[in-house]
């Protein structure tokens, strides 16, 4: 099982949630605060600082790279992204 947790501003994990490895995790980001419009990587309401686990998660998809989200910056849509494994940890 993957593990996605929300952090502060300091790191400090405040909440997490277990997440079937492979799987895209709106329910568990939802929980934690995550807002979700679209569902589909167009709106950008659910983009997320990755503080820790990139390696962790799926490529890009081109709706992330549409959206001006390249590989030089620690954030990701979390509708987007598949989490195959270990921990990830996100800043809201």
């Amino acid at each position: 099982m993957a593990e996605i947790a929300r952090v502060d501003e300091n790191g400090n994990v405040e909440d997490s949630r277990q997440v079937t490895d492979g799987n895209v995790a709106w329910d568990e980001a939802e929980e934690l605060g995550v807002a979700f419009g679209c569902q589909d990587g167009r709106c950008g309401s659910c983009r997320v600082e990755i503080v820790e686990g990139m390696e962790n998660l799926s490529g890009r998809t081109i709706n992330e790279l549409d959206m001006g989200l390249d590989e030089s910056e620690n954030f990701r849509l979390m509708c987007q992204c598949k989490i195959n494994k270990g921990l990830i940890k996100i800043r809201i």
